[in-house]
């Protein structure tokens, strides 16, 4: 068996925060983003060992390190507050560590020169339009802010940001695959670049929770590869990152089907894919429970009229930020919501979506793929060899 100790340090420290955070989630349904720290204090520094170990070769630590210094100052420049300072040492290393690994580090590797000019430039650029962003003015009484659509969120520069980045840490990858020096490590870069890109952008169209997404994006940083070798399978690349959010969405189909069950031996009566993601609960008891809500009510001379909302509805109601109600903010908002919740009352029952937060099968997921290794593959194997 197979034992790298960097990654066997690093996921330790991952699972006991990846279980505090899990905790946190399933109280309150907030992570702050401090609760990450201990898993990135040991994770990163381990994963650099791990890769120093494997190729001796600084310009692959540098261009680890830029890969998540940049999606970090990412994050900063798209939560930071317009009023607060402005740290421009983020911006300082961002530019200098891709400099090291690519080009300095790398002996001049003039191949990437333009891609590097392109990743400061866009940096450069995203940079002076939130530096110099003033903060907008407040809405005149009486009139509602303009409801953002699908075309507002998607256009947004921090989308268009993410998949440039993925395009040019994916190309400088195989370059330095190739010419670097870097060696099969340079995959590491590569499907970590990807994989976190696309749960960032999930995470900003709120397909993902914001802890979800991060649980993901910091676990490609701190236990990239299988850190022993699992009882079972373990894909041919040996990306964890994957296996794990495999093997969470294996696990986490037991609920619909355990939800399924339960409606089924209570009565409950909605359309049948209701039937495996909601439950009903008692409209004046709402605020008690966790999830969002899946009817729609409007009320007509006394008569409350109610309809389920459908999943391309809900789907863009949740990326856009707009129209979805949420338990959570009718138990800490009651005050802007007591329309809603006057309805609730009215309806007597009201069906609202299962919602245990993705991140505990995610820490399930990352317990199995360490232990029995990717599930999913495991399960294809057996089928093929028992047919």
């Amino acid at each position: 068996m197979e034992i790298l100790y960097p990654m066997v340090i690093s996921a330790v420290a991952v699972l006991a925060t990846l279980i505090y955070a899990s905790s946190l989630d399933v109280k309150d349904r907030r992570v702050p983003f401090r609760t990450w720290y201990p898993m990135l204090i040991v994770g990163i520094p381990a994963t650099a060992w791990f890769l120093y170990e494997k190729t001796s070769n600084p310009s692959l630590i540098a261009g680890f390190l830029a890969l998540v210094a940049t999606f970090l100052y990412v994050n900063y420049l798209d939560c930071r507050e317009v009023t607060d300072r402005f740290n421009f040492a983020w911006l300082a290393i961002v530019l200098i560590l891709p400099d090291l690994a690519w080009i300095i580090l790398s002996k001049f590797n003039l191949a990437i020169l333009p891609w590097y000019a392109m990743f400061a430039g866009l940096f450069g650029y995203v940079t002076y339009i939130e530096y110099t962003k003033k903060p907008e003015g407040r809405t005149k009484p009486g009139r509602r802010p303009r409801e953002a659509t699908i075309a507002d969120t998607l256009g947004r520069w921090y989308f268009v940001l993410i998949i440039i980045i993925i395009i040019i840490f994916a190309i400088t990858s195989v370059i330095m695959l190739f010419s670097g020096g870097w060696g099969t490590a340079a995959f590491v870069i590569l499907f970590s670049s990807v994989f976190c890109g696309v749960f960032s952008i999930f995470g900003k169209m709120h397909l993902f929770g914001g802890a979800d997404a991060w649980a993901l994006i910091l676990l490609a940083f701190c236990v990239p590869v299988f850190p022993i070798t699992p009882l079972l399978y373990m894909p041919p690349l040996g990306f964890l990152p994957f296996s794990v959010l495999i093997n969470a969405l294996i696990l986490n189909l037991v609920a619909p089907v355990a939800l399924f069950i339960i409606n089924i031996v209570k009565g409950n009566r909605a359309p049948l894919m209701y039937l495996f993601s909601g439950f009903p609960v008692r409209g004046d008891r709402i605020q008690e429970s966790w999830g969002f809500v899946m009817e729609d009510f409007e009320e007509n001379k006394g008569t409350i009229s109610r309809k389920f909302i459908g999943f391309s509805d809900s789907l863009r109601r949740m990326v856009i930020g707009v129209g979805r109600v949420y338990t959570k903010d009718l138990r800490e908002h009651p005050e802007d919501h007591t329309h809603e919740l006057a309805m609730y009352k009215k309806a007597g029952t009201v069906w609202i979506s299962y919602a245990v937060p993705f991140i505990v099968p995610i820490t399930a997921g990352l317990v199995t793929a360490i232990v029995f290794g990717d599930l999913l593959l495991a399960i294809t194997t057996l089928f093929i060899r028992g047919t």
